[in-house]
This record gives C-alpha cells, sequence and structure tokens, in this order.
C-alpha cells in the first residue's frame, strides 16, 4: 500500500460520504460522551433506543446526577454492563462539575481520567465532538486497517499510530468515521461485500469475495 492508493481510497470515500457522522444521536459534547461511555460491547441502536429516553430527562452533568445510579439504571437496564456503565456515568458526571466546570474537557489526559473513558472514547469524543484529527480503533477499523492494508498492525495503538502517520492530511478529520461504517456495511467480518465495494480494486486483501 503506498500513498497514491490511499489518497485514492479516501478521495472515492469522500466523495461517496462528503460530511460522514456518528451514528449516535447527541445534540452536544456531554451528550457524546455519555452515548460513548454506554457503547462499549454495545451496538449504537441500542445505546440510541436507551439514550433517547435518558437524555430528555437528563442531558447535563447536574440533570443526570440527580438522577442517581439507579435512576440511571432505569434508562439504560437494555444495554450490556448496564449496572457499571451506571455507575461510572455517575462518577464522570460529578468529576466534570467538580473539576471541569461541567464542560466536556477538550484534551486526552483529562478524559482518559473520566471513569469508563479510555484511550478509544477519548478519541471519539475529540474527534467526533471537538473536531480533532484522532483515531479511534475500533473493531470495524482495525479489521479494514489490517485487510486492506492501508494501516496494518498487531495491536489497537499500532493501527492508530500508523493510520495517524499515513492518512492523508486533508481526510484525517473524517477518516475514522469512513473506515467505522466501511467496516460496518461493507468490509464485514466474516465475508466482505468486495464485489460491490468502491475501493476494491485499490485493496491488499487477497481472498475477495463477488458480491
Amino acid at each position: 500500500m503506498n500513498a497514491d492508493k490511499r489518497y485514492q481510497i479516501f478521495s472515492r470515500l469522500q466523495a461517496e460520504n462528503p460530511n460522514p457522522e456518528t451514528e449516535l444521536e447527541y445534540n452536544s459534547p456531554f451528550e457524546l460522551l455519555i452515548a460513548v461511555l454506554l457503547s462499549a460491547q454495545a451496538t449504537d441502536v441500542s445505546v440510541n433506543k436507551a439514550t433517547r429516553k435518558l437524555f430528555p430527562v437528563a442531558n447535563t452533568p447536574e440533570a443526570m446526577l440527580a438522577l442517581g445510579v439507579d435512576g440511571v439504571k432505569e434508562h439504560i437496564k437494555t444495554i450490556g454492563l448496564f449496572n457499571t456503565k451506571a455507575e461510572n456515568v455517575i462518577k464522570t458526571c460529578r468529576m466534570l462539575i467538580e473539576l471541569h466546570g461541567s464542560e466536556v474537557p477538550q484534551d486526552r489526559a483529562a478524559l482518559e481520567k473520566l471513569p469508563g473513558v479510555g484511550r478509544k472514547t477519548a478519541n471519539v469524543v475529540l474527534n467526533t465532538a471537538f473536531g480533532q484529527p484522532t483515531m479511534a480503533v475500533d473493531t470495524h477499523i482495525f479489521r479494514v486497517s489490517n485487510r486492506t492494508g492501508i494501516a496494518p498492525g498487531k495491536t489497537v495503538l499500532d493501527v492508530e499510530k500508523k493510520l495517524l502517520r499515513h492518512v492523508p492530511k486533508p481526510f484525517l478529520v473524517d477518516a475514522h468515521h469512513w473506515l467505522i461504517l466501511h467496516g460496518r456495511y461493507v468490509c464485514t467480518a466474516r465475508k466482505p461485500k468486495c464485489g460491490s465495494c468502491l475501493i476494491e480494486d485499490l485493496c491488499d486483501y487477497k481472498e475477495k469475495t463477488e458480491f
């Protein structure tokens, strides 16, 4: 995989979807932070179902804190690991109020100190809420990066670093979304849809499928 191929790949992804967005529903950096925190080992669809009921009731750290752990649990009990997630949401809200003036911090170190917020979650918030050129490598991005040859790596951090180094700068802010969507709907885990893939001719994957 060379620089020219990578440029062509992201040019095509951009042409097909000029303004890619997360499939999580949110109206503020705080709502996005909570949604991403809830999305660990859960689908965006299941998180959206829960937050459609949760956010109208509590869309600020203060309102969420007022709900308490049990109140949050009641709204998110359809999501996996809801007990732990509810506790992390409340602890996070308390820290946002006490340490950050109820605002979501815009730097990685501060975000990663929040309960339930790891590197991937921090990268999603920095990229999606604040437009920073970060790369939140989930299973989809890890698979697509390795399978296509865009940024092969043995660990999530390897892939993240290679993507930041190799994705052409004009595409860096949106690359995270394009790669997730491509992995979710085209370059799927069990059987990639190579025959209907717009970057098939640029991809290094050897075992291409017809459909």
